[in-house]
């Protein structure tokens, strides 16, 4: 086995951490200018390129622990960054703030369902062996590139956007649906067969 020397180890760390949150920076920063030349709102460049830029450094860590085995690390990475996020970052923005983070009535009506409906869809995780499939990896990249169309369609009121957010609801929400619960059942059953065996 290779010889760890821990002082080498946290150096290493911490150039690898500068130089995430540099890269996450500048990317944000083009990509803040490129989508304000292009006349996109601030809300939606929040929704898409300031949360791509500011999840690349989680991205490539989990990416990374993935390869090497680390799964664990992968995982706990997302669940941690994902919990600071909303109650951390969202906590203390709202303390620092004076009157308070209005919400926009956009975000309610649609991007927090969304988000929610997204946990709701990682339930059967725990029913299902405790490992998120390829396929189901598929699926959620699959999601978020299919939100992130909708989300820029409506913001350009593009005239495929209405159309674009029916077949969402009407087809591919409740196919998923029903492809969750299907999965779920057959998870279920198969932990409880050795019990009753």
């Amino acid at each position: 086995p290779r010889r760890t020397s821990w002082p080498r180890d946290l150096v290493l760390t911490l150039i690898g951490l500068a130089l995430l949150v540099l890269g996450s920076r500048w990317f944000v920063a083009g990509a803040v200018t490129v989508a304000r030349s292009l006349g996109m709102s601030d809300l939606v460049i929040g929704l898409t390129l300031v949360a791509l830029g500011t999840s690349l450094p989680e991205v490539a860590t989990s990416v990374m622990a993935s390869i090497k085995g680390e799964r664990d690390l992968a995982v706990g990475n997302v669940v941690g960054s994902n919990l600071f996020n909303l109650l951390g970052v969202l906590g203390i923005a709202g303390v620092v703030s004076p009157q308070g983070i209005p919400v926009s009535p956009a975000i309610l009506g649609f991007d927090l369902p969304v988000m929610t409906a997204v946990a709701v869809a990682c339930l059967p995780v725990f029913f299902t062996g405790l490992a998120i499939a390829r396929w189901e990896g598929i699926l959620f990249l699959a999601y978020y590139v299919a939100y992130t169309a909708y989300i820029v369609l409506a913001a350009a009121e593009h005239q495929a956007a209405p159309l674009f957010g029916l077949v969402m609801l009407e087809f591919v929400i409740p196919l998923t649906v029903v492809t969750l619960g299907v999965v779920t059942f057959r998870g279920i059953r198969r932990r409880r067969r050795p019990r009753d065996g």
